[in-house]
């Protein structure tokens, strides 16, 4: 028999504000027609004056213990997955903590940017295969809206708040890719490529800084590296392309969804969208579209579902899982 960590809940958390890409033309040499030919992007929210990554944090994870059916304080750790905490620290991690009233457990931040929630569900599948948690949330949240540049036209256009939460809890399986839960995960790394994706600020420079990017080489290696990150995974279980019901990418770019797509050879009907309404939300667009996947009907228990990012490092990675 083998310890599994299965999803029991999952929720999302979207700003009220809606901002469609004819509000950039007021500002920006750009038009809904260029924005979205390039990224596929038609809207994205933005939060709110005030309103924190770890409060988008807070609801997500609210939606997914009411979906679990579960108490806070049952939760025995919490992942917060996020480029954007309220501080420095302490971690917005231990803040959705206090703000849920979950005085049992433990929490802690991953910072991987876009690759930030596959990194997190790995550290939480390892946290219960070890015995270490039983039960652990794990939050992908952002608030990109405060680090961008709005005179930059190849950035600010991309990017969204919002955030997600599922529930992972230990299991028995029989060992077989027809567990449910977490299956494999696959982590990749390397720092030569830092300057692609980075935000220009920090405490060396004691300022916030703004996001910039080498969107063209960002584009080449995101295609390549997010298919070989899931074949690889799948592999660890003796599986295939073929075998995966749905594909829930990153969602930074609807070409590179494609070209990755094709890549795997998985038919678009196959993968979860929603950069459409959404743009680019970091941490936060893997468990934002897996939960909309979720509410639409979409995935199913028993589906087999393959997650893959790339971020800022460059870091990439991916996870599969039987829902």
């Amino acid at each position: 028999m083998t310890r599994r960590a299965v999803v029991k809940g999952i929720g999302h958390y979207l700003p009220e504000r809606v901002v469609p890409n004819a509000e950039f033309e007021k500002t920006l040499d750009t038009s809904n027609e260029w924005i979205i030919s390039r990224s596929g992007i038609e809207r994205r929210h933005f939060a709110a004056e005030g309103e924190t990554t770890s409060q988008l944090a807070t609801h997500a994870a609210k939606a997914a213990l009411d979906m679990a059916g579960m108490d806070a304080n049952e939760i025995d750790a919490i992942i917060v997955a996020t480029s954007t905490p309220d501080n420095t620290f302490p971690s917005a991690a231990t803040m959705v903590q206090s703000a849920l009233g979950n005085t049992t457990g433990f929490a802690f931040d991953v910072q991987a940017v876009c690759a930030g929630f596959v990194y997190a569900m790995s550290n939480a599948n390892a946290m219960i295969l070890a015995g270490q948690a039983d039960r652990v949330l794990v939050i992908g949240a952002e608030t990109f809206s405060r680090i961008m540049d709005w005179t930059d036209r190849s950035t600010c256009v991309l990017f969204g708040d919002g955030a997600g939460a599922l529930i992972l809890e230990a299991e028995t399986g029989n060992g077989t890719s027809d567990d449910r839960g977490i299956l494999a995960t696959d982590l990749n790394s390397d720092g030569r490529y830092k300057d692609l994706l980075y935000v220009d600020g920090g405490v060396a420079t004691q300022n916030t800084g703004v996001l910039r990017m080498e969107g063209k080489e960002v584009f080449r290696h995101a295609v390549e590296k997010l298919a070989q990150t899931a074949d690889t995974a799948l592999e660890k279980v003796g599986l295939g392309a073929e075998d995966v019901d749905w594909v829930v990418p990153h969602q930074a770019n609807i070409r590179i969804i494609q070209s990755t797509a094709r890549k795997l050879g998985v038919g678009m009907d196959r993968v979860v969208v929603t950069v459409q309404d959404h743009g680019n939300t970091s941490a936060a667009s893997i468990p934002l579209a897996l939960s909309v996947g979720v509410s639409e009907g979409k995935i199913k228990p028993g589906d087999l579902v393959v997650t893959e990012a790339i971020g800022g490092g460059l870091a990439w990675g991916a996870v599969v899982l039987r829902w």
